[in-house]
């Protein structure tokens, strides 16, 4: 029994304490959820697909370089800084006006395909930051637009040297890669030259299209004009070929054949004998 007193007076005893002590301890929860809900966003940080983040620890070193975080739910000390990059290809579109080789103004519209590099990811956040295309990618591209159009004339630019253009372009945007971002691909969209440039332009371009079609014609005309004579020449080889096959006994036998077939024929005949030496009788059909 002197057991089961002091177990009961333990129990007792705690039970009055923990009455005492329960606003304090709700107090405490409270305070603890509500800085676990202020610095959630600061500690758990989450990475998505195509993304990668960089690390900045305020107390040991700064930014990390060397290292990336990839896709999933990473955790820090609230007093760091995660920056989350999209390492996707990206497209941004943007105009560049432009000198030609002559010292004609065009406007140009390009689509620039780009990403940064993941494995400098942390060199690319310290030394230029989150801003990089207008930083690095933008500059680059117009510089290297103004460089490769300089190098032609208007018509160029307007006609089918595009292509041409397109590839000295990426050529020279190869450089950029070696400066934290990978640029894929710049496609121009659009070319805009002055009014007057680009009427003279079309109008040039219509003209030939319609000399080509004059000399189209011309050409045809030339073959119709070959074809019939190959025509008229086989005629003419076949009649002299049928011409010197008709000889003056082979006709005279033809009509004699021809004459004997009719005469035997039911229908009464008036008969003609023939003009000349060489004449055949004429067979009339005087049958109904």
């Amino acid at each position: 029994m002197g057991i089961t007193t002091k177990l009961r007076k333990r129990i007792t005893c705690f039970r009055n304490n923990l009455s005492e002590h329960i606003p304090q301890m709700l107090v405490t929860l409270i305070l603890i959820a509500l800085t676990l809900a202020f610095l959630w966003n600061r500690m758990v940080i989450t990475i998505g697909s195509g993304e990668m983040g960089v690390l900045y620890k305020r107390f040991f070193g700064g930014t990390v370089v060397d290292i990336f975080y990839g896709e999933g739910i990473q955790l820090i000390f609230p007093w760091d800084k995660m920056t989350v990059y999209n390492v996707r290809f990206q497209t941004s579109h943007q105009g560049v006006d432009a000198l030609t080789k002559l010292g004609l103004m065009v406007h140009l519209d390009v689509a620039v395909r780009y990403r940064p590099d993941y494995q400098v990811l942390g060199v690319l956040h310290q030394a230029v930051g989150t801003d990089y295309y207008n930083a690095i990618v933008k500059p680059e591209v117009e510089a290297a637009l103004r460089a490769v159009v300089g190098n032609y004339d208007a018509e160029e630019i307007y006609s089918n040297k595009n292509a041409a253009i397109q590839t000295f372009l990426n050529e020279t945007l190869k450089q950029v890669s070696r400066r934290f971002v990978q640029i894929d691909s710049v496609m121009i969209t659009k070319v805009t030259l002055p009014e007057e440039i680009q009427k003279a332009i079309l109008n040039k371009v219509e003209q030939e299209q319609l000399a080509l079609a004059y000399l189209f014609k011309i050409e045809r005309e030339k073959q119709e004009a070959i074809r019939k004579k190959v025509e008229a020449d086989g005629i003419k080889l076949y009649n002299d070929t049928i011409n010197a096959s008709l000889s003056e006994n082979i006709l005279r036998y033809e009509g004699i054949n021809a004459t004997k077939e009719l005469s035997k024929s039911p229908n009464s005949k008036v008969i003609v004998i023939g003009a000349g030496k060489s004449g055949l009788p004429v067979l009339l059909d005087t049958g109904k």
